[in-house]
């Protein structure tokens, strides 16, 4: 199984950006975690990060493209607007799970409305980076 984690707006900053919301790991910490989480469970993955939406549905479009099999995607604050992004998910088809590393809905009431759930096959938040780990040990299940 091929799988593309994609990290957007201020995914970039994890470790610098409220470390009392996101610990103090960056990103080249959760690629580690997810990286060796998945080749113990024989799953392959790239990693993509952006700030800009359009790379971001680039990638997505990308997915697709080279018939990767799933998306993990944290889309960040996309998530509460970007119907772009939506559109992409949606659009290609590709199966997709929602992660945050936050407890969405414990937090502004703001981030508790997601456009992009709705054309995923799930959301798991709140768990930091074990949100990611969960995404893919559903993936592994063939119970999607």
């Amino acid at each position: 199984m091929k799988v593309v984690i994609i990290n957007g707006a201020n995914m970039n900053l994890l470790g610098k950006r409220e470390p009392d919301v996101y610990g103090h790991e960056n990103l080249d910490d959760l690629e580690k975690i997810i990286l060796d989480e998945a080749k113990a469970v024989g799953i392959e993955v790239d990693f993509f990060q952006s700030n800009h939406e359009g790379e971001i549905i680039d990638a997505i479009h990308k997915a697709q493209d080279d018939s990767v099999d799933a998306i993990i995607i944290n889309p960040g604050a996309f998530t509460h607007y970007s119907l772009a992004i939506r559109d992409a998910i949606k659009g290609t088809g590709v199966k997709t799970i929602e992660v945050h590393m936050s407890n969405v809905y414990a937090r502004e009431e703001f981030r508790s409305k997601s456009v992009i759930a709705p054309v995923c096959i799930g959301q798991i938040s709140g768990f930091g980076f074990n949100s990611y780990l969960a995404a893919l040990n559903v993936l592994r299940s063939d119970k999607v």
